[in-house]
């Protein structure tokens, strides 16, 4: 069955590839959906913004996916990963970088 979550990824993600990082790793764990940085939320991620991400797959692929996205990549330092299921409202076809 098909799930969602919203992510707010909260640390040094931003300018370490993060955002390229997580597009490989979805392809790998074959979840959909999207990821982009954020700079205009300060009252979600602070003053140095932050990535957020929606993940479309079945339950046990997202909590892969989840895993690795906690850790990150080696040049980054997730302090946080917020995550909210959702309804899905769209279908995603493959896994993209948006700006």
């Amino acid at each position: 069955m098909l799930k969602q979550v919203r992510l707010y990824i909260k640390g040094d993600v931003i300018a370490v590839g993060f955002r390229a990082w997580t597009k490989i790793q979805a392809k790998i764990v074959g979840v959909s959906g999207w990821v982009r940085n954020v700079y205009d939320k300060s009252e979600v991620y602070g003053i140095s913004g932050g990535v957020e991400a929606i993940i479309q797959a079945e339950e046990e692929k997202i909590n892969k996916i989840l895993e690795l996205i906690k850790k990150g990549p080696p040049i980054s330092r997730v302090e946080e990963v917020e995550v909210m299921w959702e309804e899905p409202k769209e279908m995603f076809e493959g896994f993209e970088i948006r700006k």
